[in-house]
């Protein structure tokens, strides 16, 4: 039976820092727009961390129970390791998805955005088939899709939509920056994994590309990244600041760029996971200003 410990790690909190980047970034959004709630972004906060929470506790069920993590370098398998048994696993991964769905639920009601519930099912659908159900599609190559269309465009557009009711030019370039980051964390993590994915079979992004061309694809989400807070400088100044939020990216790229592999990667893993989180706490800051200086 796991112990506490081994659940925190199973948990993967390494990983929180991307639920948290993109309602951060939505909030400042809301503001520059003059329409923020602090409850609502609070809301939207619990969803995102339990949805994060659901894919990783999924993730490790499905690839537990596929005989994917048996030998793999990395956090804590649950169900790989023989830590914890299959079925409650699976049940702490839908645990995580129901109080997402409740919070959601909370969140369209008071915003009056009940078309939302549509998105918020589908996200739960695409987190649960990222590794689940007989054709997932993170085997696929299809990993980052999820990832940048749910915890870039609708995290941090959702955010800001629930409380503003309305998107401008920088909402979009903080969602797409953050998703473009989040996409690098889980490109980092495939790097990592090619030799064990490609022997179990699991086709991502990184085996379909190579070690060359994936490390080449992880620096080209940072540049994304890089050009989106220079977009939203054109109508915020204020959210330039954005791009100090990318200096933690330094030295995992060059990392990167030097071909570690293995273990060395954690430390990429790592470093690129507190850059979603400055990334996205100094966009938010940087709307946030814009707002104040109005």
């Amino acid at each position: 039976m796991a112990t506490l410990n081994e659940w925190i790690g199973g948990s993967r909190p390494r990983t929180l820092p991307a639920a948290v980047a993109p309602v951060v970034a939505g909030t400042g959004s809301a503001y520059a727009i003059g329409k923020a709630s602090l409850g609502y972004a609070l809301l939207a906060l619990l969803v995102s961390l339990a949805l994060q929470l659901g894919v990783n506790f999924a993730n490790d069920y499905s690839d537990g129970i596929r005989g994917t993590d048996e030998d793999r370098v990395g956090p804590v398998r649950l169900v790989g390791q023989g830590l914890a048994t299959a079925a409650n696993v699976k049940l702490a991964a839908f645990g995580c998805f129901a109080a997402a769905g409740v919070c959601g639920l909370a969140l369209v009601a008071l915003s009056g955005k009940f078309w939302l519930l549509l998105v918020g099912i589908a996200a739960i659908i695409a987190a649960w088939k990222y590794t689940g159900g007989e054709n997932p599609y993170g085997y696929m190559g299809l990993g980052e899709v999820f990832v940048f269309v749910f915890f870039g465009l609708v995290a941090t557009l959702g955010t800001t939509y629930t409380q503003a009711g309305t998107l401008e030019l920088s909402s979009w370039a903080a969602a797409v920056g953050v998703g473009a980051i989040a996409c690098a964390i889980l490109v980092a993590n495939n790097l990592r994994d090619i030799p064990g994915d490609t022997i179990a079979g699991k086709r991502t992004l990184a085996v379909r590309l190579g070690d060359r061309k994936t490390r080449a694809l992880y620096v080209g989400f940072l540049v994304l990244a890089l050009l989106m807070a220079g977009l939203a400088a054109l109508q915020h100044p204020w959210a330039g600041i954005a791009v100090l939020g990318l200096l933690p990216a330094i030295r995992p790229t060059v990392q990167v760029l030097r071909q570690a592999r293995g273990r060395d990667l954690i430390p990429v893993l790592a470093g690129t996971g507190i850059t979603i989180l400055t990334y996205g706490v100094l966009f938010g800051l940087g709307l946030y200003l814009a707002y104040r200086t109005a």
